[in-house]
């Protein structure tokens, strides 16, 4: 049954993405014949330091979807303070549902039923213009994002470089 409605429901964000396309990013199956492995490209936004990288990433979704979140991880490689060193995201709405047992998170910002494919990506497309070193998954990428901003920028160029010249 959870199975029924979570591929009923990803058919229809896929559907809805292919029909009305969102500006910057997409966002597909990585095999047709699997509906729980998404491929994205997210385009680096504007007047970020990101901006003009194609960064490709993997969502990943359950059977429980949408009771429960996808993962999300980037296969271009990245240096964010919350992306880990493995390529994944952690954003809070990626974060299981409910009450954060550290307190630093409130249940709204967690995961919730409602989110899409496009609530996620926007929302990590916001989480890469604006950082969020208070809570990081890279803390190498957090420290030097506050002591050494200039050595990150040349870093996170670097990066955008060569998001390019791979996609080319």
């Amino acid at each position: 049954m959870a199975q029924d409605q979570s591929a009923l429901l990803l058919r229809k964000q896929l559907a809805d993405l292919n029909k009305n396309p969102v500006e910057g990013f997409s966002a597909g199956l990585k095999d047709d014949n699997d509906l729980y492995i998404w491929e994205v490209v997210i385009i680096g936004p504007q007047d970020t330091l990101f901006e003009g990288g194609m960064f490709k990433a993997e969502l990943t979704f359950t059977k429980d979807y949408p009771q429960k979140p996808p993962k999300m991880r980037f296969i271009t490689k990245m240096f964010h303070p919350n992306i880990g060193k493995d390529g994944s995201v952690c954003i809070s709405i990626l974060h299981e549902p409910g009450d954060d047992k550290y307190g630093y998170e409130s249940a709204s910002e967690r995961w919730l039923p409602i989110h899409t494919v496009e609530t996620i990506i926007v929302s990590v497309i916001s989480m890469l213009a604006e950082p969020n070193d208070e809570s990081p998954a890279n803390v190498d990428a957090a420290k030097m994002w506050r002591e050494e901003n200039k050595e990150f920028r040349r870093v996170v160029s670097r990066l955008v470089r060569k998001s390019q010249e791979d996609v080319s």
